[in-house]
């Protein structure tokens, strides 16, 4: 057993086939199957053996599924980190995983810190990658795995906010990719559209080498952007579509129905889907949006509500090989049906356990089964439903924030006493991240200045949208944080702040400042006409720089705002052209309001049709 077997298999039954389409290049099955082989040829070349954890710190690109490949036919453990992460969250990771080589870009190579890595013996920069497989054949034979041998490793975190390593075997990802394959109908002839990151479970596992089990084409996109995602769904033809709730909800305000034509099949996880979008799009694109539950433990895939009985709203039923129950948190015992509980997993999807963490793993697995820390329900059907969450972790648009991590960091300020980190609703995100903060006495300190400290050392998505600073943080009798009580004391979805006059130079300056912060430039760097996405802004920066450009002119802005209008000059030009400039409701009359609350409500009736 080896899980690039299927890209071996590709390579004979189908070798002029499009495996990987990506910006104008694709690469056939015989293609993919001889690179990843010259991957594997020159990683033992230089050492690297059965066993060895070798990393993967690259965005999506097409080296990344090469070097996957290469890693899995060698025999390796592929670790795989989050492209965003900082010098500190990387180092961490590369040490614990004990990682000998990592694959990287020219750009990412700068956040590495060799020298603190004892363990790391290799740094291969994809863009000379060609050192690496000069002297390879092509012809290399994947190593024959057991089914528990590691495959790979992919870090998340628990409550302690420490990462942790989910360790992966071969037969999990074998078992879930077939799982995939049978649940999803998933066919030859498919054209699956890859957006979400390859350094996740999700992309990696239930997108990339389940289209590659069934000798589907991938359609590869570095992140996710409406606009270009549109195009690429036109022009290759996309026929399966698979995302997480905001990327459904962007598109829904983007795409018509015209573009989606061509896809015949949609699929969300990651995080529960509105109730509304799932029927909005279903009457829009004439499809139902299928939900699948799972977490990096399993593989991911755990559960999945299909064709022969789909119940708005449920996570669904486990899927083939897979048991799930609902249990008494604290006894362990089975719960009636349609009372809440823990959900617990058992099946072959189930992670080996925790890389070099035999307390957390046996925490996490007991008796076979794999305490997921969500709370839920399951009705006579054996349909499952999500309730709320044992851990206090943050889901922000898919990716997952967790607390305690956020708050060490703030912790390191001189200025703060105290910090509780936690979550609230977002409508678009599904939760964003809040913190209340406690100042030490005589010290000053705005939210600007502790995002910007926090910007050091932590991911983009992991700092606080909304600081609160607060005399005292609510707790029990027996000191612990009434986090509860903070989401309903300083909720961050609150009421629309008042619109007030701001000039454009004001916005051009208060827009290069918050660009500089969060993309790490200066303001004279930034080209007027330069994409945002060039400079490193992502789906989630994009809503975060939305959501606070409108708090801060006091309106409400499209949460797509930077899509629509992807350069800096392009975006001013949209601000200061606008019927209703920031101005306006300082001198508007009565009768002018009307007008525009009118013209408000006429879009939304467009929205809801």
């Amino acid at each position: 057993m080896n899980v690039a077997q299927h890209v071996v298999r590709g390579g004979k039954l189908f070798p002029g086939k499009v495996a990987l389409s990506f910006e104008g290049h694709q690469f056939t099955y015989e293609e993919l199957d001889r690179w990843s082989n010259r991957i594997a040829e020159g990683l033992e070349r230089i050492g690297v053996v059965r066993g060895d954890r070798v990393a993967l710190f690259l965005p999506n690109i097409p080296e990344f599924a090469a070097a996957y490949l290469g890693i899995q036919k060698l025999g390796a453990t592929a670790v795989s980190l989050n492209s965003t992460l900082r010098r500190g969250e990387v180092q961490f990771i590369l040490d614990d995983s004990g990682s000998v080589a990592v694959f990287t870009t020219g750009q990412l190579r700068e956040t590495i810190d060799v020298e603190a890595l004892p363990s790391l013996e290799h740094v291969i920069v994809t863009d000379g990658m060609e050192d690496l497989v000069t002297h390879s054949t092509g012809s290399f034979s994947p190593v024959c795995m057991d089914r528990d041998e590691p495959s790979a490793i992919l870090y998340t975190s628990g409550t302690t906010g420490e990462p942790k390593g989910a360790c992966l075997s071969h037969g999990n990802v074998v078992s879930n990719v077939h799982a995939f394959n049978f649940n999803c109908e998933m066919r030859p002839d498919d054209r699956i559209v890859l957006f979400l990151p390859l350094y996740h479970c999700f992309g990696q596992n239930a997108i990339l080498n389940s289209a590659f089990n069934i000798c589907a084409t991938v359609v590869l996109q570095r992140r996710f952007d409406p606009a270009a995602l549109i195009t690429a769904i036109r022009s290759e033809q996309v026929t399966m579509f698979f995302g997480v709730p905001p990327t459904f909800i962007k598109m829904y305000k983007q795409a018509t129905a015209a573009d989606m034509k061509s896809v015949r099949y949609y699929f969300s996880a990651a995080a529960p889907l509105p109730r509304e979008i799932a029927r909005k799009w279903q009457r829009k694109y004439g499809h139902a949006i299928h939900e699948g539950y799972g977490l990096t433990e399993t593989a991911p895939f755990a559960s999945y509500n299909h064709k022969l009985q789909h119940k708005l709203g449920s996570i669904g039923a486990p899927i083939e090989n897979v048991e799930m129950r609902v249990v008494d948190p604290v006894a362990g015992s089975e719960v009636p049906t349609g009372e809440a509980g823990e959900i617990v997993v058992r099946g072959p999807n189930v992670m080996l356990g925790y890389w070099n963490r035999p307390e957390a793993t046996a925490n996490a697995i007991r008796n076979g089964w794999f305490h997921t820390g969500d709370i839920g329900r399951v009705d006579d059907s054996g349909y499952f439903y999500i309730v709320d969450r044992l851990k206090d972790m943050v889901n922000v648009g898919g990716l997952k924030v967790y607390p305690v991590e956020v708050e060490n960091a703030i912790y390191q300020h001189p200025a703060v006493e105290e910090a509780a980190v936690y979550g609230v609703p977002d409508p678009d995100l599904g939760e964003r991240v809040c913190a209340s903060i406690v100042l030490k006495a005589d010290h000053e300190l705005s939210s600007k200045e502790l995002g910007a400290f926090c910007r050091a050392s932590l991911a983009d998505y992991k700092i606080p949208a909304s600081i609160f600073f607060v005399e005292s943080i609510p707790k029990s009798p027996t000191g612990k944080v009434l986090k509860r009580v903070l989401r309903e004391q300083q909720p961050c979805s609150a009421s629309a702040p008042v619109a007030r006059g701001v000039s454009t130079a004001e916005i051009d300056e208060w827009l290069r400042d918050w660009l500089s912060d969060h993309l790490e430039l200066t303001g004279a760097a930034i080209d007027a006409d330069r994409s945002f996405f060039e400079y490193g802004m992502t789906s989630i920066i994009g809503v975060k720089l939305s959501v606070e450009l409108g708090a801060w002119i006091g309106r409400s802005l499209d949460d797509v705002l930077v899509w629509n209008h992807g350069t800096l000059r392009d975006l001013m030009d949209y601000l200061s052209s606008r019927e209703t400039p920031v101005a306006f409701l300082d001198s508007a009359t009565d009768e002018e309001v009307g007008r525009l609350l009118e013209a408000e409500l006429g879009d939304l009736r467009e929205y809801d049709d």
